[in-house]
């Protein structure tokens, strides 16, 4: 196994973080492996886990102070309660306005209970300055931060199939690429391109409709219920 990143191997989890939250990693063999945070519950091996769901208090809010190009901490209005560095490892995207169209590198931020203001330490400069007021930003978390099993109306963005369950709150890989077992929500045909299973919670069914997302493809022919290799196409 490659150890380009990895301080903690694929099958073991830690209440302690090791790495910044969607790091990448493979095997010799050439599966990819995302490093994650559970959020919520228990991520069971084998099953789909997505994203969590964006918070509309970080959404579209206007900058608190004008920020000059170079600087690395911004004041945001935030519409509601933020939990301190939930966004760590995420973006700070300028989405409109002075400075749109660039997505920076949370470091770390403040926290705050109801609306109000919250100081963001980026990990890397500001290369258009921003105006108070004006400029408008949305704070995103990592795809791989707070991450829980998929449910089954297939509006979630797919991050990864834990090969051991890993603990709410814990550290542990996420394999996006290349064989892995993964839980069949129907039968299955070799070949088959897979998505978001609808009938059960964390598993995966045939794509076979537009704007479904893309998990990977079916390596050996399953039925419901069952574990079979998938050739995950997340990464």
């Amino acid at each position: 196994m490659s150890n380009k990143v990895r301080e903690q191997d694929f099958r073991d989890i830690s209440s302690v973080k090791g790495l910044q939250v969607g790091a990448y990693d493979e095997t010799i063999d050439g599966r990819g492996y995302r490093y994650a945070l559970a959020g919520g519950s228990t991520l069971a091996r084998g099953k789909l886990a997505v994203a969590a769901t964006a918070n509309a208090d970080a959404t579209n809010k206007t900058i608190a102070r004008t920020v000059a190009a170079g600087a690395t901490q911004i004041v945001f209005d935030a519409g509601g309660t933020i939990v301190a560095n939930v966004y760590q490892d995420g973006f700070l995207t300028i989405n409109d306005a002075t400075g749109e169209g660039v997505a920076y590198l949370v470091a770390n931020h403040t926290g705050v209970t109801g609306a109000g203001e919250i100081v963001v330490n980026l990990a890397e400069p500001i290369k258009v300055g921003l105006t108070i007021d004006v400029s408008e930003g949305t704070l995103c978390a990592s795809p791989w931060s707070g991450a829980v099993i998929s449910v089954t109306d297939q509006l979630d963005m797919p991050v990864g199939v834990p090969n051991v369950s890993i603990t709410n709150a814990y550290y542990g890989w996420l394999q996006t690429a290349g064989p892995c077992p993964v839980l069949a929500d129907e039968t299955l045909a070799v070949g088959e391109m897979l998505t978001i299973g609808t009938g059960v919670a964390g598993a995966v069914e045939e794509l076979d409709a537009v704007g479904e997302a893309l998990v990977g493809t079916a390596l050996e022919a399953g039925v419901d219920t069952e574990y079979h290799l998938v050739s995950l196409q997340i990464d």
